[in-house]
C-alpha cells in the first residue's frame, strides 16, 4: 500500500516509454538540499520516484511515518517485511518540521501497515495530521492510509482530523488481489473507501498494470471504485522491486492508459491520472482543489 518503489531488475527490458528524465530545476535542488542537509524522510527519495523533480516543483512531497517495516508481504511492494519497530511518539512533530523546512504546499502522508499495534496505527496517523496543520496551516494534505482491517473505529480517526483527500490503494483487480496483496481483501477495501465517502471525505485509489489482469477486468474495478463514489484514481505500470517480488507479466502501452483515462472520466471520476510512470501520489496537489 505505501510502496512507491520504481526499481526494476536490469534483466527485465523496459520500454522506451518508461524512461525518466533526471530531475532537475532550481526547486529541486533546493529541496533536496535540504533533504540531505537535515536527513528528512521522504517516499519521493527512498522510493526513487520518477516524478520527484516535477512534484517538488509543484511543493508537493511525500512522507511515511510509523516506519519502514510492514507486518505485510505483499507480493508487489518493496518495503521492508518483519516486526516494526516501537512507535516514535514524537514522530508527527518531526514530519510537521520537516514540512515546514522544506515549505510544502502539499503533503501526501502514507505509512505501513501496523498490524501489530491495538489501534493499527491510527492514533500517530491523527496526531500527524494535526502536528502538520499546527506547523503548516497553508498545506494541504492527502492521507495515503492501510486499511486498518476495516475497522470503522479507527478510520473514524482520520475522518476526525479531515484531510482534504484520504486515499486507499486497491492496487490490483479482484482476481489477483490474494497473490498480490495477500493479506488484503478486495471486498474490505472497497468498503473502507464507501465508508470514508459516506462520511464526506474525498476520496482517492490507484491500481498498478501489468501483473497478469485483462482490459475487462481492469474496467471493473474501475467500475467498483466508482460504485462507491471514489472520486479521484490513479493508474500506473507495476515493476518489479526485486527478484523475489512478482515478476512484470506485461508493459502497458501508453495508448491504453489513455484508453481508461477517458473511460474513467466518462464514468464520472473527478481526476484521472493513468500513466506508465503514473505512481499514488502524482499530481496529487491537483486532487485536493
Amino acid at each position: 500500500m505505501a510502496n512507491e518503489t520504481l526499481a526494476t531488475p536490469e534483466r527485465t527490458k523496459k520500454p522506451k516509454w518508461l524512461r525518466v528524465k533526471l530531475p532537475v530545476g532550481k526547486k529541486y535542488t533546493e529541496l533536496r538540499g535540504l533533504v540531505d542537509k537535515y536527513k528528512l524522510n521522504t517516499i519521493c527519495t527512498s522510493g526513487s520516484c520518477p516524478n520527484m523533480g516535477e512534484c517538488w516543483g509543484e511543493g508537493t512531497a511525500t512522507f511515511m511515518i510509523l516506519g519502514n517495516t510492514c507486518t505485510r508481504s505483499c507480493g508487489f511492494c518493496g518495503v521492508k517485511t518483519g516486526r516494526p519497530d516501537t512507535v516514535e511518539w514524537d514522530e508527527p512533530e518531526k514530519v510537521a518540521r520537516s514540512i515546514k523546512l522544506m515549505n510544502i504546499k502539499h503533503a501526501v502522508i502514507t505509512s505501513v501497515d501496523r498490524d501489530d499495534l491495538k489501534d493499527g496505527g491510527s492514533i500517530i496517523w491523527s496526531e500527524t495530521v494535526q502536528a502538520i496543520r499546527r506547523a503548516n496551516p497553508n498545506t494541504t494534505l492527502e492521507t495515503l492510509i492501510p486499511d486498518f482491517q476495516g475497522n470503522e473505529k479507527l478510520i473514524d480517526r482520520i475522518i476526525e482530523v479531515a484531510p482534504e483527500v484520504v486515499s486507499h490503494n486497491m492496487e490490483t483487480v479482484r482476481r489477483l488481489t490474494r497473490e498480490v496483496r495477500i493479506q488484503a481483501k478486495y471486498d474490505r477495501s472497497l468498503g473502507v473507501l464507501k465508508y470514508l465517502k459516506e462520511n464526506g471525505m474525498r476520496t482517492k485509489s490507484g491500481i498498478m498494470l501489468g501483473l497478469g489482469e485483462t482490459e475487462d477486468e481492469v474496467i471493473q474495478t474501475m467500475k467498483d471504485l466508482r460504485g462507491v463514489g471514489l472520486d479521484v484514481i490513479t493508474i500506473g505500470q507495476y515493476l518489479q522491486p526485486s527478484k523475489k517480488h512478482l515478476p512484470v507479466k506485461e508493459f502497458i502501452t501508453p495508448e491504453q492508459f489513455k484508453k481508461y483515462e477517458t473511460l474513467g472520466l466518462e464514468m464520472g471520476f473527478m481526476y484521472v491520472e493513468s500513466g506508465a510512470l503514473v505512481r499514488s501520489s502524482y499530481k496529487a496537489h491537483k486532487h485536493a482543489s
